[in-house]
């Protein structure tokens, strides 16, 4: 697993943090039980402060993506997938919001806007 953080960044480095874990996580790089580096592993690795990273976690756990065992570490939860789905679909719902809200800055058509996305979704397959 490797994390990439930036200052440059318009996010907070335990936004960054939390957001890549849960990427892999999602993608099914990270697999239920794996362990995470630790805090302190992950600080010294980064070269941040074990408080950004023990923010990351605590997020990641509150939201159900890791749990963490007194002494033994942090580990990616069981893939409800219901879960992950509900996930996936609140992020493409968002991302649609804005390719319609371009769209309409662009003074495009709802058919033009559906045909563009039939077009690029036929792309993937």
């Amino acid at each position: 697993m490797n994390i990439h953080i930036s200052n440059s960044s318009g996010k907070a480095l335990y936004e960054q943090i939390y957001e890549q874990i849960k990427n892999y996580i999602l993608e099914g790089t990270l697999h239920a039980g794996e362990p995470l580096p630790t805090i302190r592993g992950l600080a010294k690795d980064l070269r941040i402060s074990v408080i950004t990273t023990s923010r990351a976690y605590s997020d990641l756990e509150r939201d159900g993506y890791i749990y963490s065992v007194v002494g033994k570490g942090s580990f990616v939860a069981e893939r409800n997938q219901q879960f992950v789905m509900e996930r996936n679909l609140k992020e493409m719902e968002e991302r649609i919001a804005q390719s319609v809200e371009i769209a309409n800055r662009c003074g495009m058509s709802e058919e033009q806007f559906l045909n563009t996305v039939k077009t690029i979704y036929r792309g993937q397959e």
